[in-house]
């Protein structure tokens, strides 16, 4: 919804949660500019939590100049209000935005732009590699070999922290109570089928499953043994690059409940935010260009801390380029 209403002009800048990508996807498929700061960078701070150790706070404009207005405000630490939040003191992203980006090291891993990207969103962003080489960046090949393993590692760990942390809305202090019930066991049976829609029962019944007695081992710590080697993959990257590069999505957007059948689909769409929030590694989407008439979104990720430099190369692009005034005309 947020980025909806700053694709459609309704609002000039909007604030977003993104704990597997729920910032950068949005922005790629309206066509806008949105980042996802290094966890802990932002304050959490009036968020229903999700995934503890995932959920990120962060802005989404039209340009990246405006989001980096946005997010000067808003990091900085929150010690008193958010226990995740890092002792890190606010930076004032808007004033390297105009940086050169001469001799820039742009990682473009092969596992994201594989089989499964659409050939127009590889188009799009092949050509908006092209445009940075001409503003002086060098484009170097590099590798995340666990970038598929994102998608079950996240599926696990997400749901697990969502199992915990919403077993709270129970009709007694939080949210939904339900109008009609005999005892309070089915007054909590009623509030969670009434309150919860389909995809939060389903993921809350995967967490619960994954932490129950016999399978925490199996699948929930195993999980997380994984999670560090991805976070390790982009390290060995960052010795090769100073930013990766990639599509923030493997397709434009979808019709409105393609995939309702099929939430498989949705999941398969997340492959590539889901290492960077994986890693709790900095990201950012920007227009780059279209798919029969449906914006396409560039993902560039770094390491820690490094949002100045995101928004630096994110500025350059959009001084060179015109994809982020552009509307969509494929509907």
């Amino acid at each position: 919804g947020s980025a909806v209403a700053v694709a459609a002009g309704l609002a000039p800048a909007a604030t977003g949660t993104d704990t597997g990508g729920s910032i950068r996807q949005p922005a790629s498929f309206c066509g806008i500019t949105g980042i996802k700061p290094t966890y802990g960078r932002a304050s959490r701070y009036g968020m229903i939590a999700f995934a503890s150790s995932l959920d990120q706070a962060g802005p989404m404009a039209r340009s990246a100049e405006d989001c980096a207005l946005l997010l000067s405000a808003m990091c900085g630490p929150d010690p008193d209000r958010d226990s995740t939040s890092l002792d890190r003191p606010a930076e004032d992203f808007s004033q390297g935005l105009a940086g050169s980006l001469g001799g820039l090291r742009i990682g473009v891993p092969k596992e994201f732009l594989g089989d499964g990207v659409a050939p127009g969103v590889r188009a799009a962003i092949d050509a908006a590699l092209a445009e940075y080489e001409k503003l002086g960046a060098k484009r170097v090949e590099v590798s995340l070999p666990r970038t598929e393993l994102a998608i079950p590692v996240y599926y696990i760990i997400a749901a697990a922290e969502a199992s915990s942390n919403l077993s709270r809305f129970d009709g007694v202090k939080f949210g939904h109570r339900a109008s009609q019930y005999k005892d309070l066991a089915e007054m909590y049976m009623k509030t969670r089928a009434e309150g919860f829609g389909d995809e939060v029962k389903r993921r809350i019944m995967i967490g619960t499953y994954v932490l129950s007695h016999g399978y925490y081992d199996a699948y929930y710590l195993q999980a997380q043994k994984v999670r560090r080697m991805i976070a390790d993959d982009f390290q060995a990257a960052f010795r090769d690059c100073d930013v990766i590069a990639g599509p923030a999505a493997p397709t434009v957007a979808w019709a409105l409940g393609a995939h309702s059948d099929d939430p498989v689909a949705d999941y398969l769409a997340d492959v590539f935010t889901l290492p960077g929030s994986l890693a709790g590694l900095p990201g950012l989407s920007l227009p780059c260009g279209f798919d029969g008439g449906m914006p396409v979104g560039l993902q560039l990720i770094g390491n820690y801390f490094a949002e100045g430099r995101l928004l630096n190369a994110a500025h350059r692009f959009q001084q060179a380029t015109d994809w982020h005034q552009r509307t969509p005309t494929g509907f």
